[in-house]
């Protein structure tokens, strides 16, 4: 049985009751258009990539084509965790920081590999300068690592220590 009261205060809470439901249908479709659009783009690269990878090896430059393929697959691989990301937000309506960083890992790593990889292709071109600049980058993508696992590390560490104090809490 349901009680109402007389007063002006129920319209408002009952619009918005409607307008956050509003909203999160509006947070669904676009957390569901997102997802179609990542899976879309993840696919397109697979298939971009395999397809490259057999154009460069009949040219005759099978190296070239492997090194396009890490790239596509690391990028593809950022993009799964990146549909993941969208899933647990979908599922929880809540943005957690972990797949973030996670995507940043990915990102970080797939350009250090990528960097290296293209020094040994490309060696010769660019000189000395060329081999600075690119040190300099892969030590700033390493600082990048370091810190994202630092911060995942205190993330765990936190998430670790909730459980254990939210019981004593509950039962009182």
């Amino acid at each position: 049985m349901r009680i109402e009261k007389s007063t002006t205060e129920t319209p408002p809470k009952d619009a918005r009751g409607h307008i956050a439901r509003a909203f999160s249908l509006v947070e669904d479709a676009v957390y569901v258009g997102m997802g179609i659009l990542l899976a879309y783009s993840a696919g397109a690269l697979l298939v971009i990539g395999a397809m490259d990878l057999w154009r460069a090896s009949f040219a005759g430059a099978p190296l070239e084509g492997v090194i396009g393929l890490l790239d596509r697959t690391l990028l593809v691989l950022m993009l799964v965790e990146l549909l993941y990301t969208v899933q647990v937000s979908f599922r929880e309506h809540a943005l957690l920081p972990e797949p973030f960083l996670i995507v940043g890992l990915i990102a970080a790593t797939r350009r250090i590999l990528v960097v290296t990889a293209e020094f040994s292709v490309a060696h010769k071109d660019g000189g000395s300068e060329r081999f600075r600049e690119g040190m300099i980058e892969i030590g700033l993508l390493t600082v990048m690592v370091v810190a994202m696992v630092g911060s995942l590390l205190m993330l765990k560490k936190r998430d670790a220590h909730r459980p254990a104090r939210s019981p004593p809490t509950e039962d009182s």
